[in-house]
């Protein structure tokens, strides 16, 4: 079995859900996100455009819900070596198209990437973290609120959660940082904890005017991909990551999940689906494929221009690596053709990814600028 490279791997060595569902057939993940608490203020519109998230902030605003059962019978058929979702028609994914589309966000640019093993010693100037923490939004934390170099999300709510009126430019720039922080630490990259913003976002809200040219998207991918080949192991039930994502994918790609009542159509298109409240069980029943077809995505009459810009659309059927941080992923688009409307071929042997899958940061990432030029 291990000698047959043709073969996936991952499910002779990890307890896949999908090996034991015949044991725990009514196996539900419980997600693990907090809804940012910071209204947006419209003096911070300009500051996140130029950081490239002004329709991701647009998309926080509106509360929605995790339809918990239908994500853990899609969680059942992820597939760590791939990461793609086998079906009964064949293999399908979420890729870079689909981020772009569902989040409003840029999918090429600069990796968003460092080390954080010692991450005091990257500051600006070598200066201590919390110094700079203090220049750059006006205040330090007390220790009851830090957990290392982790700040609880209700100080900053509490502390940032609305801008005074009347203040002047440098007070707004240190409350859209505070909200960029938020958005990151919770939208798009939020973890287990679900209650804790990690201050490596400093050196990027430091500067707006070049946020905008980091990859986001590739980032939230990473993220995804990553807390999803988590989540298929048996004994892991908390998902985390940018679960909007997620399940508006499900909705645009399977029209027979959707909810009734929400046509009408907005951009980023996740909005869509704002204030959606599942009726379910939590322990409800699996979803049955067996007739299930994925849709071509085609939406172009509510996709904004600047996600159709070719420096965009090139990468969206390029197998590449998506990193954030330590955490690297591989893009394997190659598997997914008829999602782009191409005919798919045979698929080539799966990736052997595990020394990649295996490292994540939380046992020291000191290997990773090195690893990273290779």
């Amino acid at each position: 079995m291990g000698d047959d490279l043709e073969r996936l791997y991952r499910l002779d060595g990890v307890a896949h859900i999908a090996g034991m569902i015949k044991n725990e057939p009514q196996r539900c993940i419980r997600s693990m996100r907090r809804q940012q608490g910071m209204p947006l203020d419209e003096c911070y519109v300009p500051y996140l455009q130029m950081a490239g998230l002004y329709h991701l902030a647009r998309l926080n605003d509106r509360w929605y819900q995790l339809d918990k059962p239908l994500v853990s019978a899609f969680v059942e058929r992820w597939r760590p070596e791939t990461h793609t979702f086998h079906m009964s028609f064949g293999e399908c994914t979420i890729t870079l198209q689909d981020v772009a589309y569902q989040l409003g966000l840029a999918v090429d640019g600069r990796y968003v990437s460092g080390c954080l093993t010692n991450f005091h010693m990257y500051i600006e100037g070598g200066r201590p973290v919390w110094v700079w923490f203090e220049e750059l939004l006006g205040v330090i934390p007390p220790p009851s609120q830090v957990q290392k170099f982790a700040v609880n999300c209700t100080w900053f709510q509490e502390t940032f959660g609305e801008c005074p009126e009347g203040a002047d430019e440098k007070t707004v720039r240190r409350f859209a940082r505070a909200y960029i922080m938020m958005l990151l630490g919770t939208q798009l990259f939020g973890d287990k904890s679900g209650n804790r913003i990690h201050i490596r976002w400093l050196p990027y809200a430091a500067r707006f005017e070049e946020m905008g040219s980091y990859s986001w998207g590739s980032a939230a991918l990473a993220w995804l991909y990553r807390c999803m080949c988590r989540v298929a192991n048996r004994h892991v039930v908390k998902l985390a990551g940018p679960l909007q994502l997620l399940q508006s994918w499900i909705f645009w790609r399977f029209p027979r999940f959707r909810p009734a009542g929400y046509d009408m159509c907005s951009w980023p298109l996740a909005s869509r689906w704002s204030g959606y409240s599942p009726s379910y069980s939590e322990n409800g029943p699996r979803v049955q494929s067996t007739r299930l077809k994925i849709d071509m995505l085609q939406p172009r009459d509510v996709v904004h221009p600047e996600a159709l810009e070719p420096r965009h659309t090139a990468l969206w059927r390029s197998v590449t690596s998506l990193i954030y941080f330590a955490v690297v992923e591989w893009h394997q688009v190659d598997r997914i053709l008829p999602q782009f409307g191409g005919v798919q071929p045979l698929p080539r042997p799966a990736l052997n990814i595990d020394f990649l899958m295996s490292k994540d940061g939380r046992g020291g990432d000191r290997w990773f600028p090195s690893v990273l030029r290779h």
